[in-house]
């Protein structure tokens, strides 16, 4: 890998401890590889009873169906944000938002920030999005990662005792059929 500016080698050095980072011995610029905020929802249809939307991204190679999800844009809040994905990916109108938590996601290098959003509206999808399911929140099962355990903590938040999926050896829960 080769430096944008210099175009000398990148290389790994020590940064005051047990870290290394990748940086250019030329011009200084180092990678920091820092975890990247991604915005999550809990929609709860307050036109719908209060079901909760599930959606399965075009992406996932299981019939998966989790929270909406999306990237924090340069300028926004997280409030602003996570509006703006479920309005992109879903055309729902948010009423209110609630912080839920914030939840590591090691394996992406990501941290979840995931909020309780109640909507209404007409449902039609993103093309990032194939389908969407309703759910009534005590029938919603939980995946063992960043998102699901949002979606358990606030289950919990409204006296529902979270069901948890049980996942098959090595797989993720994108990768599995949810149906």
């Amino acid at each position: 890998m080769a430096c944008a500016t210099a175009l000398a080698p990148i290389v790994a050095e020590e940064d005051g401890g047990a870290k290394t980072r990748l940086r250019c011995p030329a011009c200084g610029w180092t990678h920091w590889n820092n975890p990247t905020p991604v915005l999550a929802a809990v929609i709860e249809l307050v036109d719908r009873d209060g079901q909760i939307l599930l959606a399965r991204n075009a992406a996932w190679p299981g019939k998966f169906f989790g929270l909406i999800t999306g990237f924090m844009e340069a300028g926004e809040t997280p409030e602003d944000g996570i509006r703006r994905e479920v309005a992109e990916e879903t055309s729902l109108t948010v009423d209110s938002l609630d912080l839920i938590g914030v939840y590591e996601f090691l394996r992406m290098n990501q941290v979840i920030i995931a909020y309780h959003a109640a909507a209404r509206g007409e449902i039609v999808l993103s093309p990032e999005l194939v389908d969407y399911r309703l759910f009534a929140p005590e029938r919603v099962r939980c995946w063992p990662a960043g998102t699901g355990r949002a979606m358990a903590d606030w289950l919990r938040s409204r006296g529902v005792e979270p069901q948890w999926m049980e996942l098959p050896p090595g797989k993720r829960a994108t990768e599995v059929d949810t149906e």
